[in-house]
């Protein structure tokens, strides 16, 4: 399966964006779709994550109670609601499909091209 990115931009602090993430191919029921984040000089970042076949989602600390993560199998699209934005949000977001529920960037594949967000002060 390829997955490609998109939805990224400029917003100012506070803002809010949404990201999709494309799936090409059979995404199976048994994956976990995730989003990381990588910023200039840092590793890539667990954002969220959540389970193709039911609706169980989980977040990393930084963001949890501001994006939220979500899907639709019909169309094979994940998404990311990014709001109350913050300039340490900016990075280079990516999704990825693993196969468990985990926050380590190793267990998770399929990278796409990324999108990159900015969020100015």
């Amino acid at each position: 399966v390829q997955l490609q990115a998109s939805g990224g931009g400029l917003v100012q602090a506070g803002g809010s964006l949404r990201l999709s993430c494309a799936a090409s191919g059979r995404i199976y029921s048994s994956s976990i779709m995730a989003w990381f984040r990588q910023a200039p000089g840092k590793e890539r970042e667990f954002v969220a994550g959540i389970r193709w076949s039911r609706d169980y989602a989980y977040y990393g600390n930084s963001v949890k109670g501001r994006f939220t993560i979500s899907k639709n199998n019909a169309e094979n699209t994940v998404y990311l609601q990014m709001n109350s934005l913050k300039p340490e949000d900016t990075a280079v977001y990516y999704c990825g499909r693993g196969s468990t529920v985990t926050t380590m960037a190793t267990s998770f594949g399929n990278w796409g091209q990324g999108t990159l967000v900015t969020v100015s002060s």
